[in-house]
């Protein structure tokens, strides 16, 4: 998708839609919706990345999110910033980690870029 703001809502619909399709509780839904928006966000906002891939996996009892971009000079791999629970923005890592049974990154398959990626827990919806 491109790298642009107004993507961010078009990658959130898209993967809620799989979601649904899979059958994923409204619980999963709402973390991974906010999860991807998180880390989508972040792509854009801190890469000089013109495209950004999202995929997401269900691999076994968990839900995988890849965030792919493109990289860019400078960039350094994302963190949570120190004191940042408590200031306005710089606070979407720190949920990524609280809603997330593991997350972290890797160089992407170019190796220019990164994949920021994060397993949460998949509980199908009861019936």
């Amino acid at each position: 998708m491109p790298a642009r703001r107004t993507s961010v809502p078009e990658a959130r619909r898209r993967v809620i839609a799989l979601l649904r399709e899979w059958g994923a509780d409204q619980q999963v839904r709402d973390d991974v919706e906010l999860v991807v928006s998180e880390l989508f966000t972040n792509a854009v906002r801190h890469t000089d990345s013109e495209k950004v891939g999202c995929e997401v996996t269900l691999v076994g009892s968990y839900i995988r999110i890849e965030i792919t971009d493109e990289g860019g000079a400078g960039v350094s791999a994302p963190h949570a910033q120190p004191g940042s629970v408590d200031k306005e923005g710089g606070r979407g890592l720190f949920l990524v980690g609280a809603l997330s049974e593991s997350w972290g990154t890797r160089p992407d398959d170019g190796g220019r870029g990164r994949v920021v990626w994060a397993d949460l827990p998949y509980t199908a919806a009861a019936h």
